[in-house]
């Protein structure tokens, strides 16, 4: 059976909240080969006191060891968020062929937004921007007010 891009954006969509309840950014990716999934992460950039650990590097770090190669040529990326400027160079760098990302980033996003990372690489990959972008985009919305009203509450 063959499966949509919407339910590939459903699995990062479910990564993005399990991050945002781990307290991290609620952004989630899924890697996809031969419409199979190979890799799923959310942030974890709070658990793992590690500012990289997007959920971008994580897939493609989890990609690589699943299918035992760097190059992820064959690959599709899934991103509730679209990718800051080092998620994208590395995005570039694996050699994933598209990416479909929900919410874009006016401020952080570095593919239609920023530097456009992928404008100037040397291998091309395929855009798709703004799936389910509004659900994408409330998910950080909501995140981000709870941490201000968190704030507020304790001054």
């Amino acid at each position: 059976m063959k499966k949509t891009c919407g339910y590939f954006m459903e699995l990062a969509i479910e990564e993005a909240k399990n991050a945002g309840l781990r307290g991290s950014v609620p952004v989630g990716a899924v890697i996809v080969y031969h419409n199979d999934v190979q890799s799923a992460a959310g942030n974890e950039t709070i658990r793992s006191c590690d500012p990289t650990a997007h959920a971008e590097i994580l897939a493609i770090q989890r990609a690589c060891a699943s299918l035992g190669s760097c190059i992820l040529e064959e690959c599709d990326m899934f991103v509730t968020l679209e990718p800051c400027a080092m998620c994208a160079q590395a995005i570039s760098l694996s050699g994933i062929r598209r990416l479909y990302f929900g919410a874009y980033d006016i401020k952080c996003g570095a593919i239609e937004h920023g530097p456009r990372v992928f404008k100037f690489s040397q291998r091309r990959v395929d855009v798709v921007g703004g799936i389910r972008e509004t659900e994408c985009g409330d998910l950080l919305r909501i995140f981000f007010r709870e941490i201000r009203q968190q704030k507020q509450a304790t001054v």
